[in-house]
């Protein structure tokens, strides 16, 4: 399943991609995670030192590789640089699994207690006033395009704060997104903008309540995001120790907000699985990019690289284990 944190700045979306990425792990579960926020705060909050943390690969820097491994023998991409963000897997594209052993997990993944953790990398001095960080976060849309995940594999992105993956067809990569929400009104702001901006574009959203101080709190979210509201963790010592660089073993998180965990984990694992929305999802942001810019900026016809005989999930698999 393909999961992702959102959320405002400052709301705990990384601290909670990073808990519920450890309490996948620790039932011996395939977990990749993905690094996606301006703020690349993850590493650490998994329990990666500072050191360990920076010298992260980042996938940003590296898309022309990216995109020249997932093209693959697909006849109709014509070369890497005639790929962009949302250009979706074909016959002869190479597909990912999760963790697995091909180029791109093997040049960018670092493991951290069991879990594969990616990057897209942080804004540099070369970035400033040049590029935005959408070009960034583009190689993880194409990674979760080209990856098949079956029962008992997860991909979990933290995304950049705010709403800044409608800038393309990143919001619709995701099985499930959660977005972790205080109980004030600046924070509940970021829902209501997912809220109507996959309204259109059947996204399954969830509420996460988060430094839940009383049953105030829980009523406040329950009155502003209704239905949506799953589940709240309570202000967490556990927590304020992690944010401080205190690691401890997942079993000392307060037993509220482990079953708050498992709530999660079984919200994920009621969704369905759909790889026939998934790619006409893919296909639609692909047509819509290239009309708006793709198109001019790479001096072809990218429509042409949608190929209408392309199934996508595990029988796409199957189709490259007879070839």
């Amino acid at each position: 399943m393909k999961v992702a944190f959102v959320g405002k700045g400052g709301s705990g979306k990384t601290t909670l991609s990073a808990l519920f990425v450890r309490h996948l792990a620790a039932s011996a579960r395939t977990v990749v995670a993905i690094d996606a926020d301006i703020n690349q705060h993850l590493a650490a909050a998994l329990g990666m030192s500072e050191d360990q943390a920076f010298l992260l690969p980042a996938l940003g820097e590296h898309l022309p590789e990216i995109k020249e491994y997932l093209r693959g023998s697909n006849p109709l991409i014509s070369s890497a640089t005639a790929m962009v963000k949302t250009t979706p897997p074909g016959r002869g594209s190479r597909l990912l699994r999760p963790a697995g052993t091909d180029l791109v997990h093997q040049r960018f993944a670092r493991t951290v207690d069991e879990v594969t953790l990616l990057a897209t990398g942080a804004f540099t001095e070369d970035d400033l006033g040049v590029t935005c960080y959408h070009s960034k976060v583009g190689a993880v849309e194409l990674y979760l395009n080209h990856t098949v995940d079956q029962p008992g594999e997860y991909i979990v992105v933290d995304m950049t704060a705010g709403a800044d993956s409608f800038a393309s067809g990143l919001f619709t990569r995701f099985d499930l997104t959660f977005i972790v929400a205080e109980p004030t009104r600046k924070g509940v702001s970021v829902y209501r903008q997912y809220r109507d901006y996959a309204a259109d574009h059947s996204v399954a959203l969830a509420v996460v309540g988060n430094k839940i101080t009383g049953p105030e709190d829980v009523e406040f979210l329950r009155r502003h995001v209704g239905d949506d509201l799953l589940v709240c963790l309570e202000h967490s010592p556990y927590v304020r120790a992690q944010e401080q660089g205190r690691h401890a073993p997942l079993d000392r998180l307060e037993e509220a907000n482990r079953a708050a965990l498992d709530r999660l984990h079984a919200a994920v694992d009621a969704r369905p699985k759909d790889w026939t929305a998934f790619q006409s999802q893919a296909v639609a942001f692909h047509l819509k990019n290239a009309a708006a810019w793709a198109n001019a900026d790479t001096g072809e016809d990218l429509t042409r690289q949608i190929d209408p005989g392309f199934v996508h999930g595990p029988a796409a698999l199957r189709a490259l284990s007879l070839n």
